[in-house]
């Protein structure tokens, strides 16, 4: 069984090395700035184009909080030529859909299409980069939606507002600590100043990256990029974020008092960001004590001690040194510091015993396998391109990937977990219930 493992995960990685070589990824930068990443996939008459924007919540300031992620909203809320309601409508009578995210440190947006409705497209997204609508009666509907989901999301969500807490704690300089969702007061507060200069700077094209993946040529694409994108003008890009997170010289905790059926454990601690050599570390580490039910802390947490409902662990991308979370929750009858303590007793195994060579073999296949299963969309693709240019910095990083967690060894995963899953780089957020008001 063994055996045949190891042949699947090598035709899988062979076949993932092999495909990555013929990304024949063509770049331009068109002369407002804007770079232009294309890969021609002829398999299916469809196309997906994503533009990243690299305006996200670290980009933001006390006051203006939330505001990377309201554009994500108003963006689809009518522009000059395109008015309300006109870009879903339009993509979608072309057979297009589109979506979109926010995240600490970008706004990424999503078309996939056939590839008849190119140009519109690309028609499209121009108008709303060049002449995005701020009309005060959209503003203010949007500004009560984006309320509504934080209400929903964090404010009546356990779960939202410990991880909103416990990063608040784990962050003492770093923009990091405030919610991708924003403060509610700083919701309610936006002023049309702040949001025309928040727009003029995130989403100059100077500050975005395009890539476009499917059934097209790179010379179509480069034509339609200057012929709608070139024109519009770039403006200075969001001042740069130097702020490092000190070094935290000692354990932090938080405690959130709410109604709630059972606590919730979450425990962050600073690890860097993705661009650096130990990232790779840490993903295979990851997965080891957190990915499916056969990794270490399921094993450890829920079959063996029965003490979770759940746990689950690991970190995103990011641009700056972020948090590796992990988030429990206890069975009834179970104290939250009983899972502590086992949280840090496997942490400390992989700190002083290691990991065995068949763990390593095992993450490495999984990391592989789902980095193959990736690849083979034009959406992931695309997905994927943009992310290793903006977060690891060159998008033939992702070629190398496979190389780069094939590197890793035994004496790499003790030492991160040495430098990095220790006492006093870790916050820890509980959650403890309450009893309603009403029963107060």
């Amino acid at each position: 069984m063994k055996s045949s493992i190891k042949a699947v995960a090598l035709v899988a990685l062979l076949s993932f090395i092999a495909e990555a070589q013929t990304f024949d990824v063509k770049t331009t930068t068109l002369k407002n700035g804007m770079k232009v990443l294309v890969q021609e996939d002829h398999s299916i008459p469809n196309v997906a184009l994503y533009i990243f924007y690299r305006i996200g919540s670290r980009n933001e300031r006390p006051g203006t909080t939330g505001l990377s992620h309201f554009f994500e909203h108003m963006m689809f809320n009518g522009a000059k030529k395109y008015g309300p309601g006109l870009f879903d409508r339009t993509m979608e009578d072309a057979g297009g859909s589109n979506n979109a995210y926010t995240n600490n440190d970008l706004t990424v947006y999503q078309d996939w299409f056939p590839r008849s409705a190119l140009e519109l497209i690309f028609d499209l997204e121009a108008d709303r980069i060049r002449d995005l609508s701020f009309d005060p009666q959209v503003i203010e509907s949007e500004r009560g939606v984006v309320a509504s989901e934080r209400r929903t999301s964090v404010d009546s969500n356990n779960f939202g507002i410990l991880y909103e807490q416990l990063n608040a704690t784990a962050f003492n300089a770093h923009p990091y600590q405030w919610p991708v969702v924003g403060w509610m007061v700083d919701i309610e507060n936006w002023k049309l100043e702040d949001l025309r200069r928040h727009f003029e700077m995130g989403y100059s094209p100077s500050n975005a990256t395009m890539v476009v993946v499917g059934d097209i040529t790179a010379e179509e694409i480069f034509r339609l990029a200057q012929k709608y994108i070139e024109p519009i003008g770039s403006h200075a890009p969001p001042p740069p974020v130097t702020t490092r997170e000190p070094e935290q010289l000692g354990e932090k905790r938080v405690t959130v008092r709410k109604f709630a059926q059972l606590p919730i454990l979450m425990i962050g601690y600073h690890t860097p960001e993705s661009a650096n050599p130990d990232y790779y570390a840490l993903q295979v580490l990851e997965t080891i004590l957190f990915a499916g039910q056969s990794s270490r802390m399921y094993q450890r947490l829920v079959d063996k001690d029965q003490i979770a409902l759940f746990v689950n662990g690991g970190s995103g991308l990011s641009l700056d040194p972020s948090l590796f979370r992990v988030t429990t929750q206890p069975k009834v009858g179970v104290a939250p510091e009983k899972l502590e303590q086992a949280i840090y007793e496997e942490f400390d195994r992989v700190k002083t015993q290691g990991v065995t060579d068949q763990e390593m073999e095992k993450a490495k296949n999984i990391l592989l396998a789902n980095f193959y299963r990736q690849v083979r969309t034009i959406s992931n693709r695309a997905n994927l391109l943009g992310s290793y240019e903006v977060y690891i910095g060159d998008y033939r990083k992702l070629f190398t990937a496979a190389e780069d967690y094939s590197r890793v060894t035994k004496a790499d995963l003790q030492r991160v977990a040495q430098k990095y899953f220790t006492d006093r780089n870790r916050t820890v957020a509980t959650l403890i219930p309450e009893k309603p008001e009403q029963e107060k």
